[in-house]
């Protein structure tokens, strides 16, 4: 018989397993591990998505990670810029990298680059990037000196990087440390001692599959999906890695919906209780990306736009019983939250508590409750 759980309970166990929930008291490194990845197109954004699910958060911990070697940044998830954990992120990318979206007639025909062409590139890159930590202009007059490849070149002037993109994918390079406001690239067992690789996608799938449904389940594998490549993946192929962990996984019944969490932790989901806990969280952060703005049951569809904002923007959010309540932004006196109408408000003394705790990490001053106008929009991933 399918067990059955409410969607406030699967809310509230989600925030359990994403440190939301109680807070955590783990590591830098042990919060990008659970949450498989944190978007970091805008720094500051991954620095707060960290910060905002630890009890004691310490400025600069992050930087420091990367400096160590305990965290890699790179392309990942989407496309999109991630911090990663150099042990298991290269699962995530081998996942990524199986879709092979280079090779795709669509692809080739608008970035005009064929597969032997990213072959060579790839060659030259992982040559040029032996030993060395290169500068984009750098790395890109390596490029040019290949005659095969000036075309190539001059693509890669692009800031989005799309074409170096499968190459992070397969491991070949990620990002070193800036010179000045210029990004860097290294090979990734340089950045880190810890570098395990990217193994084969059918090696890779379970433990990006497994650790995915233990961080953002219940969930469906189109949800992984949805997450991992935003519709570019094989749903075919995603779909098989997933049904291929069924036993694995527990089925449960969310209100008439099926899902899947992993069967070590049916237990516990069933013994949870909702919770009544407010959070405030950064743009692009993980709690959102990882179900998706399109999920109902976290954002409702009349604030959508609220949240997911043009050209890819992702708003700061106040969470209410796990769902989004509203969002926040800075202003001149602090913390304004802009509440969605149908929101049931915690006490006022709970409110400010969380504000506290948020100005406190932004090292702000005391903040005070207000409604405003709607936020502006942010930065994308």
């Amino acid at each position: 018989m399918t067990a059955s759980v409410t969607w406030r309970q699967a809310l509230a166990w989600r925030m359990r397993r994403q440190f939301l929930d109680p807070l955590g008291r783990e590591t830098v490194e042990d919060v990008v591990r659970r949450l498989c990845g944190i978007q970091a197109q805008v720094a500051s954004s991954a620095e707060l998505a960290i910060e905002t699910r630890l009890r004691r958060p310490r400025p600069g911990a992050v930087g420091t990670a990367v400096a160590d070697g305990r965290l890699i940044k790179t392309w990942a998830m989407r496309g999109s810029l991630h911090l990663i954990t150099p042990e298991e992120g290269g699962a995530f990318l081998s996942v990524m990298a199986s879709g092979r979206t280079w090779e795709r007639p669509s692809w080739v025909r608008y970035f005009g680059v064929t597969p032997p062409l990213m072959e060579a590139l790839r060659r030259t890159v992982r040559d040029a990037l032996d030993g060395r930590v290169l500068t984009r202009e750098e790395l890109i007059g390596a490029v040019a000196a290949e005659p095969a490849l000036g075309e190539v070149a001059a693509g890669l002037a692009s800031g989005w990087g799309t074409l170096l993109k499968p190459l992070a994918w397969q491991g070949d390079l990620c990002f070193g440390p800036s010179r000045g406001n210029r990004v860097t690239f290294m090979r990734p067992e340089a950045a880190s001692a810890r570098w395990t690789g990217v193994p084969d996608p059918e090696e890779a799938a379970p433990i990006a599959i497994l650790a995915y449904v233990g961080a953002y389940g219940p969930t469906t594998a189109s949800s992984f999906g949805a997450w991992l490549a935003a519709g570019w993946s094989r749903k075919r192929q995603l779909v098989g890695w997933f049904d291929g962990l069924r036993d694995r996984m527990a089925e449960v019944d969310v209100e008439g919906e099926r899902a899947y969490v992993l069967a070590e932790h049916l237990e516990e989901l069933l013994a949870t209780r909702p919770t009544r806990a407010i959070r405030l969280l950064g743009g692009f952060d993980q709690y959102v990306l990882g179900a998706g703005t399109a999920d109902e049951h976290l954002v409702a569809a009349a604030h959508r736009s609220a949240v997911s904002r043009q050209a890819g923007w992702i708003s700061p959010v106040v969470l209410v019983d796990g769902r989004v309540g509203g969002t926040w932004r800075l202003d001149g006196s602090g913390i304004a939250i802009d509440w969605f109408p149908e929101t049931e408000r915690p006490r006022s003394d709970v409110i400010d508590a969380e504000m506290a705790r948020l100005a406190a990490i932004l090292d702000l001053h005391a903040p005070g409750t207000r409604v405003g106008a709607p936020p502006r929009a942010g930065r994308a991933g």
